[in-house]
């Protein structure tokens, strides 16, 4: 797909993965509506990008309308929608229902809402293109936070049947499934009072490399031109992937063996 003369939407645009896959699209040429539930935030990357601010809930209905107007009115219809907008929800079993209500509308239920809105729109035109930021954890899994590490893999497992469902009606997919980002999520979790939360985030940073935020973006764009699903800014994520595959159980124990020294 042409990203140069695209309309683009992407949310979580204040910060993070979002900012820069907002910026690296500005400068591919797309005209971007950074969206974000916080109206400064979505401000600053807009005023950054040369774009245009969006303060809405990415999750709900009403305002992924709100920000498919917003693209409309100031230029055009949406060729590119980027679900970036995600939270790490609660550690453990995720005691608190309305928590794990909030995490499955974040982490997933934004995603396939946000397809209602634009497939019906790109399978009139004959294109389009979904970009599903997701995380190494849908693909292998996150330690310490069930939440985070369910909601992760069902939003690799939409990505899937999206692609598989519209690919041959001229909708792209792209699913980006990272480890350690420098993001503003990622040092919460770090340098979190809490022990356990302070463990999950070690799980990250000890896995491989901690990457920019800019570094993913380059990725997601060259992915969108290239029409490529799966998205991998660290590559020996496919080898971890391949393995858990090969034999569950071992990875299961292996799994566990890392956890201990964690803790």
């Amino acid at each position: 797909m042409k990203v140069d003369g695209s309309v683009a939407v992407v949310t979580g645009a204040g910060s993070g993965i979002g900012r820069a896959i907002a910026a690296a699209l500005a400068s591919a040429g797309a005209a971007v509506v950074a969206a974000d539930i916080d109206a400064a935030s979505a401000n600053d990357t807009a005023a950054m990008i040369g774009g245009v601010a969006a303060a809405a809930d990415a999750a709900s209905t009403d305002g992924i309308a709100t920000l498919l107007d917003t693209a409309r009115q100031a230029f055009g219809p949406v060729d590119i929608y980027v679900a970036n907008a995600g939270i790490n929800g609660q550690l453990g079993l995720g005691d608190d229902e309305a928590a794990w209500d909030r995490i499955i509308d974040i982490n997933l239920r934004a995603h396939i809402r946000a397809a209602k809105a634009v497939v019906p729109q790109w399978l009139e035109r004959g294109s389009g293109h979904f970009v599903a930021v997701a995380s190494a954890a849908g693909l292998l899994t996150q330690l310490g936070a069930a939440p985070y590490s369910v909601t992760k893999h069902a939003a690799v497992g939409f990505a899937e049947w999206l692609a598989i469902r519209y690919g041959d009606q001229g909708i792209g997919v792209s699913c980006v499934c990272p480890m350690g980002v420098d993001t503003p999520m990622l040092h919460g979790m770090t340098e979190s009072p809490d022990a356990e939360m302070r463990m999950a985030g070690a799980a990250v940073t000890s896995s491989g490399e901690v990457v920019a935020p800019e570094a993913v973006a380059a990725l997601v764009v060259q992915a969108i031109a290239d029409r490529k699903f799966l998205v991998l800014p660290h590559p020996e994520v496919l080898t971890m992937y391949r393995q858990k595959g090969a034999d569950y159980d071992r990875w299961i124990a292996g799994m566990r063996r890392f956890q201990r020294t964690l803790q």
